[in-house]
């Protein structure tokens, strides 16, 4: 027992040290000379990025806390015919990659796509007849992006919405106030910190956002660090670009850390009783209506597409190629969920076991916090950082290989699938420790304290009362981390191995190339494997 304080503090930081290298590798890169000007390029070059992203995410988080409370709201307080439906439905956009329901609009919507070249045949119209409004803008990717983000608002703000006291709205009904008053007056400030939290993983998420961007030709600051690094040939001046991106992790990471203060609990919950609000005919179409609109654009019209075009066309190699996307894709997952998994024990059980008082406690608190920073982190940045650092490593090592047992084969890390995965690992451990430290939270210490009475040793008690207790917490945060790596897109371009393609780097190369139906195969398998996690969330968001 001496020794658990070391042993956790030294656990702890050697997986926050590897965390943090990217973030000190974009920090460093401020000192280091480019082959740019950097002072005309901080004035001229940067401002259209920043401006971009900033503006790109304000909308996004106007129209995501729109449909995202909005709709909580709907399901948990109103009765209405498909209540029960709709809770679940809202969820299902999250299942599609903000980046595959881009490519689909944008086909649906173009000039020469179905729904213009409908409208031209039926009412006999020309070119300049009629206006259409522009996908491929900025705010055509906020309306893109915020259908299939705002889900994390919804769930949060949900679960905030049952959890608070009905006593407390209905106090506010009998002192005259109308619903809508009660619910600004009285629920929502309640639900504040919930709907922030949620409203900054969506911000997270459209900061790392390349697909959509990239497709739309949007200049973000994701977009900025691969036109700068793979175009212009500045690794320098794209880690920097990735340093102001920081600038933006850190914010929001303030702001999440924010909201935590002040949530409400209470064990009286909407979910347990009739909603307070019974609906009229009227009222219940409106909110049939609300609570569709988001789920036909965001989930239902992109699966029937996909659906459609696999069908008709499909991918173009055939399923044997296909097949190998979706092996890379899938051992690819499976080895980051893996390594997240087991790291995410490691961190729980060095935080759940430290010993020695208030200072040990803040170390491994510390270094946990740093160890789970890399979800805030974009894919193109965690890229850049990795980069830099680890190529001077993997020069020496390599070297030493050469020298001491004749290899010959190029570099060990850099260009292989190890720098892969360990960029996808720090990426999505957040998402394994989340859910393992939920699941070892409502392990009570009184119950290893019963099982070391009756002679259980540290393993024992491990293997007979902890692994089968945080076995649906364990499946829950790997299948959350593999679906994540199926979809990822930024950092697996930019590291991926030469000939390795996985399911989502096909779909980008053919979506890029105007072939989307061509695309449609591998786009719906990641499309349907997205709905596994969904399910989970949907649980957990009940629990």
């Amino acid at each position: 027992m001496t020794g658990q304080p070391s042993i956790g503090i030294g656990a702890t930081f050697g997986v926050a040290a590897q965390a943090f290298v990217p973030i000190g590798a974009v920090l460093w890169s401020l000192f280091q000379p480019s082959d740019l000007v950097l002072s005309d390029w901080w004035a001229t070059v940067l401002p259209p990025y920043v401006m971009t992203t900033a503006s790109l995410m304000v909308m996004v988080g106007g129209l995501s806390l729109g449909i995202g409370v909005s709709t909580a709201w709907i399901v948990t307080a109103m009765d209405f015919p498909g209540r029960r439906l709709f809770s679940f439905l809202l969820v299902l956009p999250l299942a599609a990659p903000a980046y595959i329901v881009a490519y689909l609009y944008t086909d649906l919507l173009e000039f020469a796509g179905p729904l213009q070249s409908w409208l031209r045949s039926a009412f006999g119209l020309g070119r300049e007849d009629y206006w259409a409004p522009n996908i491929r803008s900025l705010p055509g990717a906020a309306i893109i992006i915020s259908l299939v983000l705002y889900p994390y608002i919804y769930l949060l703000a949900r679960a905030s919405f049952a959890a608070q006291s009905r006593s407390q709205f209905h106090a506010a009904r009998t002192l005259g106030l109308s619903p809508g008053r009660a619910f600004f007056r009285v629920v929502l400030p309640a639900a504040r910190p919930a709907i922030i939290g949620g409203l900054a993983l969506v911000l997270m998420e459209t900061l790392a956002d390349y697909g959509v961007a990239d497709y739309f030709a949007i200049p973000t600051l994701s977009v900025g660090i691969f036109r700068t690094w793979l175009g212009m040939g500045d690794r320098i001046a794209a880690m920097n670009i990735a340093s102001v991106m920081l600038l933006f992790v850190f914010l929001l990471l303030a702001v999440e850390m924010m909201s935590r203060r002040g949530r409400v609990v209470s064990d009286d919950r909407f979910s347990s009783a009739p909603p307070p609000l019974k609906l009229s005919p009227l009222g219940s179409l409106t909110a049939i209506i609300c609570c569709l609109v988001p789920v036909v654009f965001g989930f239902i019209i992109p699966i029937g597409t996909l659906t459609v075009y696999a069908i008709s066309v499909g991918d173009g190699l055939g399923a044997g190629a296909l097949a190998g996307f979706a092996v890379n894709s899938f051992q690819l997952a499976l080895l980051v969920a893996t390594l997240g998994v087991a790291l995410a024990l490691l961190l729980g059980y060095a935080q759940r076991k430290v010993t020695g008082g208030p200072f040990s406690r803040a170390l491994v608190t510390g270094g946990v916090r740093i160890a789970t920073l890399g979800y805030a982190l974009p894919g193109a940045l965690l890229a850049v950082g990795l980069l830099q650092p680890l190529g001077g490593v993997d020069r020496a090592l390599t070297a030493f290989a050469r020298d001491n047992f004749g290899y010959s084969q190029g570099l060990l890390l850099t260009g292989t699938v190890a720098l892969l995965i360990y960029a996808l690992t720090i990426r999505f451990l957040t998402v394994s420790f989340n859910s393992v430290s939920g699941g070892l939270a409502k392990i009570s210490p009184s119950m290893d304290a019963a099982a070391r009475s009756l002679g259980a040793g540290p393993w024992r008690l491990l293997r007979r009362v902890h692994m089968p207790l945080l076995m649906p917490s364990i499946a829950a945060g790997a299948a959350l981390v593999f679906i994540d790596v199926m979809r990822e897109l930024p950092a697996t371009l930019i590291l991926r191995p030469f000939n390795f393609e996985t399911l989502a780097t096909r779909v980008y190369w053919l979506a890029s190339d105007e072939r989307l139906a061509e695309a449609s195969t591998a786009a719906l398998i990641v499309v349907l494997l997205g709905l596994l996690p969904v399910l989970f969330l949907t649980r957990l968001s009940k629990a």
